[in-house]
């Protein structure tokens, strides 16, 4: 039987999941202006740049005769799958994103979506983390998404309150210090 009518191979066979991560029940997906510039120039990148790339390499390579060792088509059409399941589940968040502008705050005395909190903890740590949405945190620029057990905390509270957060070794109590937007 020709390779044309059969699977390149059983990995291939495998479509992984690209639904979103599920959001907890009748939580909304808040965003800021800037995660979802960011969500956009990624789809655009991958939309624009890299699957094109990827589309001329697998041409390329198809025309090279044998498929089931041509690493560059296997390769190639594996990339790609990745590459549209990534732009499914951007297309998917920026959908039912709901952008919410920290700098239009007008209450800035309480921790809301968006604040940079300073806080103290318990060993007299100086900390500073930022509440954005669950599609953008960053824990590498000390973003966390707002539904996190410590943003879940501090939401609400002024500058001076102590609040406790529920962490894996415990409840550890933090003190606000300092709040902005």
């Amino acid at each position: 039987m020709s390779k044309a009518f059969t699977k390149e191979s059983e990995s291939d066979d495998v479509d992984l999941d690209d639904e979103a991560p599920a959001l907890p029940a009748g939580v909304k997906n808040y965003i800021t202006p800037e995660g979802l510039r960011r969500m956009q120039d990624e789809f655009d990148r991958l939309h624009r740049i890299e699957r094109p790339k990827i589309v001329e390499t697998v041409t390329w390579a198809a025309g090279n005769g044998d498929r089931s060792e041509n690493g560059d088509y296997i390769y190639g059409k594996r990339r790609l799958r990745e590459i549209d399941r990534r732009m499914r589940f951007l297309r998917k968040r920026m959908e039912i994103a709901e952008v919410v502008d920290p700098a239009r705050q007008t209450n800035r005395d309480r921790v809301f979506f968006g604040a940079k909190v300073e806080y103290r903890n318990a060993r007299n740590e100086m900390k500073t983390l930022r509440i954005v949405g669950v599609d953008e945190a960053r824990s590498e620029l000390s973003e966390v998404s707002w539904i996190s057990p410590i943003a879940k905390s501090l939401l609400k509270a002024e500058e001076g309150d102590v609040v406790e957060v529920k962490t894996p070794k415990g409840t550890e109590r933090i003190e606000i210090v300092k709040i902005s937007y």
